[in-house]
């Protein structure tokens, strides 16, 4: 394909170098315009001609292969929405150049010609780039005046082919420092990719960093899971550089890249999940989840738990369960150091976490 486009450029050359030497004065004819040569216009016409070759040889690739490479290969890297959206944008674009052209073209020459040439390409090119802009937009218009409608399952699976194969979770400073997420990752139960900004990274950074031990503890560990993450976790870790220059506060920074990214944060920040809920932004909560995945305990229910502690009211002991939820064992102060089983008389579910009361269980 390319050696015949190169030929067609030389044959194109030669004859451009024929049409463009006699105004040149290189071919020497008649004057009704024969082409007989003299000497002196033979010698001249010669080399013209090969440099007409040689540009019409090397050019014509330059403005047919490359141009159509590019094109199919950003028609490939398209989704199907977009693609029908650049056709049908294409095609309105031009009928409104082909509508406004009639008036254009009983304008003087030159530009009864060259403007309704202008404007088709203007329009058709803009109305490209507005379509596949706003083609969810669009569609949502056609599908409420009942055009087109599409089951509620095709939608969802437009709208994650539009993002990307898998979605994407932005994640804050306090998920990674929690150390869990690592835990959560390799079960398998986040699905997609965790987008980690640059800003973010920074932020760890600096708490690595810092003067207080417990901080710089925290840090480091959370630097250490991000590169184990990056290693061996089934989930994708992505370091990215998108920043929003105009916010200073790195919380209004998450909230905006996840509009943009994937509309979701994994935190552990109270004040970060309330804000972004009220932006419409899905969070993953990592202390939800671990309420949510706890086991259900109802009063009556008997349990064996070691107590601690006294609790803060007399008689009050305390101890706690596998997974860190207290139970207050209502005159438990005597059982302290021993395991002891008990019953269940009540269930409190706070922000904090969740508490179980009992008493001793009576044989």
């Amino acid at each position: 394909m390319t050696r015949s486009i190169r030929l067609l450029g030389a044959a194109l050359g030669a004859l451009t170098g024929l049409g463009l030497a006699r105004p040149a004065g290189l071919l020497l004819g008649s004057p009704q315009g024969d082409f007989s040569l003299t000497p002196s216009g033979a010698l001249l016409l010669a080399p013209w001609l090969v440099a007409w070759i040689v540009v019409g040889l090397a050019l014509l690739p330059y403005l047919t292969l490359v141009p159509a490479g590019r094109l199919f290969r950003g028609a490939q890297e398209m989704s199907t929405a977009e693609f029908i959206a650049a056709v049908v944008g294409l095609l309105l674009g031009l009928l409104l150049g082909l509508l406004l052209g009639f008036p254009l073209a009983r304008l003087p020459a030159p530009w009864g010609t060259l403007l309704p040439v202008g404007v088709s390409l203007f329009l058709g090119l803009g109305m490209v780039g507005l379509t596949v802009a706003k083609r969810q937009d669009l569609l949502g218009v056609v599908e409420t005046i009942g055009l087109v409608r599409r089951p509620r399952d095709a939608a969802a699976a437009q709208a994650a082919a539009d993002q990307g194969a898998q979605p994407t979770i932005v994640v804050d400073t306090s998920a990674i420092i929690d150390g869990r997420i690592a835990d959560i990752a390799d079960s398998g139960f986040l699905y997609g990719t965790l987008v980690v900004p640059r800003f973010v990274l920074e932020e760890l950074q600096h708490i690595a960093d810092s003067s207080d031990a417990l901080r710089r503890n925290r840090g480091r560990r959370g630097l250490e899971i991000l590169n184990r993450m990056q290693r061996d976790s089934p989930t994708r870790v992505e370091i990215v550089e998108d920043d929003a220059p105009g916010i200073p506060e790195v919380d209004g920074k998450l909230i905006a890249l996840a509009k943009t990214r994937g509309r979701a944060i994994l935190t552990n920040d109270f004040n970060l999940n309330r804000v972004a809920e009220l932006q419409g932004i899905r969070v993953l909560n990592i202390n939800s989840l671990a309420n949510a995945v706890k086991p259900a305990v109802l009063p009556g229910e008997e349990l064996r738990v070691r107590v601690i502690h006294e609790g803060k009211e007399a008689g009050q002991g305390v101890g706690f369960l596998d997974d860190g939820t207290m139970i207050v064992v209502e005159g438990g102060s005597r059982f302290i150091d021993r395991d002891l089983d008990v019953a269940v008389t009540r269930v409190l579910q706070t922000v904090a976490g969740r508490m179980i009361f009992a008493h001793p269980r009576v044989d």
